[in-house]
């Protein structure tokens, strides 16, 4: 495995020299954030890439940066509707790809949400588990032919994932209270292990799938928390991580979180991620100590058994809405 990368790396670093021509991506989230920026990054290396947007309006002029990028890489952009918050509009944008039929070499499950005030989505289920998970699941096991032999997915998860373990029993939170960053972390624990299960189904196929930490960048994931509350996070894990004896947690700029997406997707031996948790454009350690500011993946995150609970049970809720 190339060991030349690490968390300071960008996206563009670990492309550098890498010929995409003849590549198709599939990017979930394309009009901001680290979806922009991956997305960007591929079609500057003469990637085709097709972004998922919630906004088509909206989103012709967000990616201006990525057709430019295109443009002159070579590559390709084209946008789809797709709102992950609604089966409706995820089996319409599937039927879309589908009706298309060209294959991806790489589908990259990058679109999110995170700590919202509680809601629900159009069909029932809890904003986040909904959003995050859910509506991945459902297209991703829909278009899933789609996706060439030995090609890979890659699924965005977070250190949030050690907030908290699934609930299967509980997933929409309709026995408990709800806490915002207690649903945020048990959907990028469901993040991780959807990889580990969709791994184990194809990897008969040559198909790899790895889930992702991109590591902490200020994008506007967090546009739920105001300015004061986003400080008090950043103030709780600076001080979570001191106690630990860790040393503090450095924000990375957009396209140093981009960059382990973008090296699994591309760069890492396949082989070697399969099924595995990733950081800082390496596969991260298994920690289970309690303090949910370490690195490292907490090993429920990669459990098997707990995987194939979360799809069945994520194929039963999708076929009961």
């Amino acid at each position: 495995m190339t060991e030349n990368f690490g968390a300071k790396s960008t996206a563009d670093d670990v492309l550098s020299g890498v010929n995409l021509h003849g590549k198709r991506f599939l990017v979930t989230g394309a009009s901001s954030g680290i979806g922009l920026e991956t997305a960007r990054a591929l079609a500057s290396h003469g990637a085709s890439v097709v972004g998922t947007v919630r906004d088509l309006a909206k989103a012709e002029s967000a990616t201006a940066l990525v057709r430019d990028a295109a443009r002159d890489g070579d590559g390709s952009l084209e946008l789809i509707e797709l709102d992950l918050a609604s089966l409706k509009s995820v089996d319409t944008s599937a039927d879309k790809l589908l009706a298309d039929s060209q294959p991806f070499d790489v589908i990259i499950a990058n679109a999110g949400v995170m700590a919202p005030p509680f809601g629900r989505t159009v069909d029932g289920f809890e904003l986040q588990f909904g959003t995050n998970h859910l509506g991945h699941f459902a297209l991703i096991k829909k278009i899933e032919p789609l996706l060439a032999d030995n090609g890979r997915l890659v699924v965005l998860s977070s250190q949030a994932h050690r907030v908290a373990d699934l609930d299967l029993d509980d997933p929409n939170f309709e026995q408990q209270a709800y806490d915002p960053f207690v649903a945020y972390g048990r959907s990028k624990t469901a993040n991780s292990l959807f990889a580990v299960e969709f791994d184990r189904r194809h990897r008969n196929r040559g198909i790899r799938a790895a889930s992702v930490m991109p590591g902490n960048s200020l994008t506007d994931l967090p546009r739920h928390f105001s300015q004061e509350a986003l400080q008090g996070l950043f103030e709780t894990v600076g001080k979570a991580r001191a106690d630990a004896g860790l040393p503090p947690a450095e924000l990375k700029s957009i396209s140093q979180a981009a960059a382990t997406s973008v090296w699994a997707a591309v760069v890492a031996d396949k082989d070697d991620i399969g099924g595995r948790y990733l950081e800082d454009c390496a596969v991260a350690p298994i920690e289970d100590t309690p303090n949910p500011f370490f690195d490292g993946a907490r090993s429920y995150a990669l459990d098997a058994d707990k995987a194939a609970q979360l799809w069945e049970k994520s194929e039963s809720l999708i076929g009961l809405r």
